[in-house]
């Protein structure tokens, strides 16, 4: 990729490829960094392997799938999408055929929109759901929980609570504001309501795709800047200030953006597309 495409690339691509690493987060779950494209995870249970997202090649995928069989020699078995972005998914080509791929319904429904404009077309999930599928490995339970639309509207949190591990894709960005797609229906104010739900599990640590490990005061911080800035935009609104003026007061460019920020987002859905969800 050139320096030219990696700066037209949204944060969350913008990555260094590096070798796959493995990194053991609890008894069964374990975090695959390096190569392109997000954080991917895999646990480890009785029967055999389930990874979570594909990165965003068919090498990096080869890589990390090497990099599993280096630390288990159970077989892949499932492969669960978080969401539909091409950083957790184009991955997929290269998975072996016999495993069962799981995502969200309308994760499902962005892959085969997808694929009408590319050649070589991505498998499409053979399991979907709506709200919620108990999957066990053996004696290892593993909860797939859709909460609603947030950063897509197709976000899934992958759940042990054997191990108190919930692995939530890009619901979770560190040190920056988190990315909203509202070309596939997501918006700020469902985010800040699946994070309180992704705050509510029992869990101890929370995998993302573009950070480390984080804690569930991580998770609650952003929330609160979320909200924070929720709250300042809607007021704005109010006072009838327009877009750019929003923008300036939070330092953003008045320059449009392929991938709008989250002030952006906040005042669009406040004074159009969500408005009466704010009433």
């Amino acid at each position: 990729m050139s320096a030219q495409q990696q700066k037209s690339q949204p944060p969350q691509y913008r990555q260094t490829p590096a070798p796959a690493t493995v990194i053991k987060v609890s008894n069964h779950v374990y975090e695959v960094r390096g190569g392109a494209g997000a954080n991917c995870s895999f646990i480890i249970g009785d029967k055999g392997t389930i990874v979570i997202d594909a990165k965003m090649d068919c090498q990096s995928a080869k890589d990390m799938i090497n990099a599993i069989k280096k630390t288990t020699d159970k077989p892949i078995t499932h492969l669960i999408l978080t969401h539909s972005d091409r950083d957790h998914v184009n991955g997929m080509t290269c998975f072996p055929e016999n495993i069962d791929i799981i995502a969200h319904n309308n994760s499902a429904r962005h892959i085969r929109k997808a694929n009408e404009n590319i050649e070589d077309k991505l498998p499409l999930p053979g399991m979907t759901f709506h709200e919620r599928i108990d999957l066990y490995s053996g004696n290892l339970e593993i909860d797939l929980i859709y909460f609603g639309h947030a950063h897509t509207d197709g976000d899934i949190v992958v759940f042990v609570p054997q191990d108190k591990i919930a692995i939530i894709g890009d619901l979770f960005f560190k040190g920056r504001d988190p990315l909203i797609h509202m070309h596939k229906n997501g918006y700020s104010l469902g985010l800040t309501r699946v994070l309180k739900k992704v705050i509510d599990l029992d869990a101890v640590a929370y995998l993302s795709g573009h950070a480390e490990p984080a804690a569930k005061s991580e998770i609650e911080s952003l929330r609160k800047t979320i909200v924070d800035k929720q709250d300042k935009i809607k007021a704005m609104v109010k006072e009838g200030k327009s877009l750019n003026e929003v923008k300036r007061a939070f330092g953003i460019s008045p320059e449009k953006s392929r991938w709008p920020s989250l002030a952006e987002v906040i005042f669009l859905e406040v004074a159009y597309t969500w408005g009466p969800i704010w009433n």
